[in-house]
């Protein structure tokens, strides 16, 4: 079931992804070379507790941690821990949120130092798509025009985007109907309306767009262990198009 929320569902989902934007930035400034990703899911969880709301991730399908922290080849849900981060890598890292029953899902990749030309434009072709995609999210489009629209701009800078995992609807859950591909012909699936609220999030390979999960059971990475960026929005469609939840505005 995709549902169409109301106003006030919308605000609550908006104050839960405020909490998500906020925790991003802070994180964003602890980045650099020998922080420990275990040190930056500590400051998550105490500041995602004093903004009164809770993790979103931790202990969702046992999931151990508050965010998800992914290095270079890593796609998504890596996991924090005592590693330091060194020179010239990328992180991205997933944060949720949920307050008062709603929830807030967002993504990001940093630059730990400096890094090597691929990896900035990794990043960049990966944040444009994102917002390709947001801007085919209007009224009377079909859900595939999203993921079409991330497609053909990763592929025209030679870069592959993920199959397996996708976007989601979010609400009162996590994740709700409907899978959001960034793939795929345009004009298939639902139709978009007014008050649905999705989260969009493209995960963007240097090389090819095949993926297989560590023994963690959690962390993704890339079959040819190429570097990989994950850039992600929650918003909601309104009459007069895409909305983003995530942005702290």
């Amino acid at each position: 079931m995709i549902y169409i929320r109301s106003k006030d569902e919308i605000y609550k989902i908006w104050e839960s992804n405020k909490i998500v934007y906020e925790t991003l930035q802070m994180l964003g400034k602890e980045i650099k070379p020998g922080v420990k990703t275990k040190r930056l899911d500590k400051l998550a969880e105490e500041f995602i507790h004093n903004k009164g709301g809770r993790s979103a991730f931790k202990g969702y399908n046992g999931y151990p941690a508050t965010i998800c922290t992914s290095i270079d080849e890593q796609v998504v849900h890596g996991i924090p821990s005592n590693r330091e981060l060194r020179d010239g890598e990328i992180l991205s890292i997933d944060v949720g949120a949920e307050k008062n029953g709603y929830y807030g899902d967002s993504a990001y990749t940093y630059a730990v130092g400096e890094v090597e030309p691929i990896k900035k434009k990794l990043m960049n072709i990966t944040q444009e798509s994102l917002y390709k995609g947001i801007a085919m999210a209007n009224p009377g489009n079909r859900l595939s025009d999203i993921g079409n629209a991330v497609q053909t701009h990763v592929e025209s800078h030679g870069f592959s985007v993920v199959r397996v995992l996708v976007g989601h609807g979010i609400g009162r859950e996590l994740h709700e109907h409907p899978e959001v591909p960034n793939y795929g012909e345009p004009g298939k699936g639902p139709t978009l309306k007014a008050g649905m609220c999705i989260a969009i999030e493209p995960m963007v390979n240097v090389g090819t767009y095949n993926v297989f999960t560590l023994d963690d059971g959690w962390t993704v990475v890339t079959a040819d262990k190429k570097p990989s960026a994950h850039y992600e929005h929650t918003i909601t469609i309104t009459e007069d198009g895409p909305l983003i939840l995530s942005n702290g505005k």
